[in-house]
């Protein structure tokens, strides 16, 4: 199990799906399970008054999470896990199956080397961890072009961008375990 970490807009689904493809180019070994999968849904944000941070450690069911990835390293069957849709900004439930067989699985998203309760199980589970690490302002751009991309105005994409997005970069930045790889962005 790999675990595939950075802040936002680093681009870690990008990495992670061409390596599982790369992997995979001759027989299917390797899976991706994506972290934004666990996020709450926004009528439970909302709730809790979470909304304005949905993205923030807090805003993920990280006890699901820790469950499935140990069905999966239990690698008794085959396990079905949600996954983010981003452009309905919601989970949606079972929606990729982890099939029993894989003999590599990567794990993608911001706080898989956060150390905090909980999540420093998740570190625990992987055998091998990877940091995308990006500037900030690189990060920052692609934030806004994600959200400009999503329809929003370019007020709102950079408000989103920098109010909500980069407060959890600067969380995952700081507070991250090492990784046993860093990868760090070169421009070009």
């Amino acid at each position: 199990m790999v675990a595939i970490a950075g802040p936002p807009g680093a681009g870690k689904s990008t990495w992670a799906g061409r390596l599982v493809d790369e992997l995979n180019r001759k027989e299917p070994r390797a899976v991706l399970v994506g972290m934004d999968g666990y996020h709450y849904d926004n009528r439970v944000l909302i709730e809790r008054g979470l909304l304005e941070r949905k993205g923030a450690p807090e805003t993920f069911d990280v006890e699901g999470l820790l469950a499935d990835l140990r069905r999966i390293a239990a690698a008794r069957v085959a396990v079905a896990v949600p996954v983010f849709d981003r452009t309905a900004d919601l989970a949606r439930a079972a929606a990729a199956v982890v099939p029993a067989d894989r003999q590599i699985i990567l794990v993608e998203g911001n706080y898989l080397l956060l150390d905090e309760p909980a999540w420093r199980d998740l570190a625990a589970l992987v055998d091998w961890s990877v940091f995308l690490a990006v500037p900030n302002a690189e990060l920052e751009n692609r934030l806004v072009r994600r959200w400009l991309d999503h329809g929003l105005s370019p007020k709102a994409a950079k408000n989103r961008a920098r109010a909500n997005d980069m407060a959890n970069a600067d969380i995952v930045n700081a507070r991250s375990l090492p990784a046993d790889l860093v990868v760090k962005y070169e421009p070009g």
